[in-house]
């Protein structure tokens, strides 16, 4: 019973019987001989289950069985024989596609961290401290120190030129992290950077410190260009190599702020398309370099890397209160502790959009804009009497301006006249980069393809340069043209036969007003208050749960001195 039960499967099985038939030719050892009527036994019960559960759903056993007398059951439906491409099927890969490359890049973070990342420290050139003569003090702040510097080694001395060492305590992992991702991802935004690693020290001798090379390139900050009387033209010198033979005036003083504000907004869209936030935009901050004759960002130690959540901490800042936004966090504060690096890099989009934390950085260059076209705002005591100001009006240009402009003084008003330059695009741009909400602020992208842009500057730009900023213009356009024709709709009057709203419908949406004290809306509210309290609750778990985790994950990628 249990043979036949087992050869109805040969017939559909090639070469099976014959399996079959060579086991049955193998001698039975004595204690299967005695298992075998119960085995038997057993796979008939079970065969006999099989056969009717199978006729009772009406598929998939060949004729033997099913007694139909046909091989096999088939399929009566389509086969398909390669990939069908669907309407919502390209939609969602597209939306998918959109999503991973969308800012700060979440294809991006992956490549970088796991193949970009593990190459580099391949092939990177690696130090000691021995390999350097420390020369002339640069800077000091209250995380370290700067040096300028040389190779030890004469040949490699010539080869390399002069270094700028960096030897730095607290946050020293964190800008020798930001500065390698700089290196990867924008390299000409950012000082030239070249090695860090953590010194070794006898135990119970001190703190450990980081050391951080960068190429020297230079030992002007704007800060110390905008200090001099002779500023704009001495940075028309410096980019050019020379004075040129042109009278001054508002004119030319207005194409070099434009050279300086198109090349530092170029900078911060590098950082920010790649996920990172400076912090701590200043004019101390931003060096020139004298190879590419471009400025360039540097200190870097301040900044949060928002697609792995690196040195953000939500209720923790660090800025500069001088140049910082009115809002002081770059995300809100109801936002959670960064979880694991591919949880965070899968939804840094989300929070991006969320918060537009780049804005903070639009801010603190909105400032630097205008000390650069108002003489008088150039010193930190004026500087604070400015942001006082511009408090009491609301964070609004505008109402400071028709506060200050009637008793103006004579370089007061020379600001404002380099800013209403061509029917006002100066001002235009400075008053869409200074606003107290960070939404409402406008992009680096888009500062790029503002009209101020449109005349070329002092320098040309690079191929890669132009392609961006045709990109960007043509975006913006598209923007524009949208934002023109809902303007145009609404404002347009008459029949719905034109395409517009008629006066009634006008007059209907004016009178429209929110309804107070409905049932849903109280509803909305007390679901909304439980949801912050519940963010707040897990907020605070996390954040004790992650206390211990502030001794940064990443400093195990950091090299130790040999």
């Amino acid at each position: 019973m249990a043979a036949s039960g087992l050869g109805l499967a040969t017939s559909f099985l090639p070469g099976h019987d014959t399996l079959l038939r060579r086991r049955r030719r193998r001698p039975a050892s004595p204690a299967a001989a005695s298992f075998r009527p119960v085995t038997a036994e057993l796979g008939g019960v079970a065969t006999e289950l099989g056969r009717q559960l199978v006729e009772a759903v009406g598929v998939g056993l060949p004729c033997t069985v099913m007694q139909c007398g046909d091989v096999i059951y088939r399929s009566t439906l389509p086969r398909n024989d390669g990939l069908t491409i669907t309407a919502p099927g390209v939609a969602l890969a597209l939306a998918a596609a959109s999503y991973l490359w969308a800012t700060p890049g979440v294809a991006p973070g992956f490549f970088d961290m796991f193949v970009l990342a593990f190459a580099e420290r391949l092939f990177r050139p690696t130090f000691r401290k021995d390999d350097f003569v420390l020369g002339k003090k640069l800077g000091e702040g209250a995380f370290g120190v700067v040096y300028k510097a040389s190779l030890a080694n004469p040949e490699a001395a010539e080869k390399q030129g002069d270094v700028v060492v960096k030897k730095a305590t607290e946050y020293g992992a964190v800008e020798i992290w930001m500065n390698e991702r700089v290196r990867r991802a924008c390299a000409s935004s950012c000082a030239d950077f070249l090695y860090g690693f953590r010194e070794s020290k006898v135990k119970g001798k001190g703190a450990e410190e980081y050391w951080i090379i960068w190429r020297f390139e230079g030992e002007d900050t704007l800060y110390d260009l905008m200090q001099s009387k002779e500023f704009p033209y001495n940075v028309e010198t410096k980019i050019l190599g020379g004075v040129q033979n042109l009278p001054k005036g508002i004119g030319r003083e207005n194409k070099i702020i434009q050279t300086v504000m198109r090349q530092l907004l170029f900078a911060l869209d590098g950082l920010h398309s790649t996920g990172i936030v400076h912090r701590d935009i200043k004019p101390q901050n931003v060096i020139f370099s004298e190879g590419s004759r471009t400025f360039k960002i540097i200190d870097l130690g301040a900044a949060a890397d928002l697609r792995v959540g690196i040195n953000y901490i939500p209720k923790e800042f660090l800025l500069d209160p001088r140049y910082a936004a009115p809002e002081q966090y770059i995300m809100s504060t109801q936002t959670p502790s960064a979880p694991s690096v591919p949880v965070a890099t899968t939804l840094s989009p989300v929070l991006w959009q969320l918060n537009l934390p780049d804005r903070f950085d639009i801010y603190s260059l909105g400032l630097i804009f205008l000390q650069m076209a108002f003489p008088s705002l150039r010193t930190d005591s004026s500087l604070i009497q400015f942001n006082r100001q511009l408090k009491r009006c609301n964070y609004d240009l505008e109402a400071w301006r028709n506060l200050v402009e009637p008793r103006a003084t004579a370089e007061l008003r020379r600001g404002f006249d380099i800013m209403d330059l061509d029917d006002g695009i100066g001002w235009e741009l400075l008053t869409s980069m200074v606003r107290y909400k960070a939404r409402q602020r406008i992009s680096a992208e888009a500062a790029l393809a503002h009209p101020y842009f449109n005349r070329e500057g002092l320098l040309g730009l690079s191929v890669m340069q132009n392609v961006r900023l045709q990109l960007f213009r043509a975006t913006q356009k598209d923007y524009s043209e949208a934002a023109r024709w809902v303007v145009g709709l609404m404002a347009r009057s008459g029949t719905e036969d034109v395409g517009g709203f008629t006066e009634a419908q006008l007059q209907e949406l004016r009178e429209i007003k929110p309804k107070k004290g409905s049932a849903q809306r109280n509803v909305l509210a007390s679901l909304l208050r439980v949801q912050r309290k519940i963010v707040r609750t897990i907020n605070e778990s996390m954040d004790d749960l992650t206390s211990q985790r502030k001794s940064i994950w990443w400093s195990r990628w950091i090299p130790r001195e040999e």
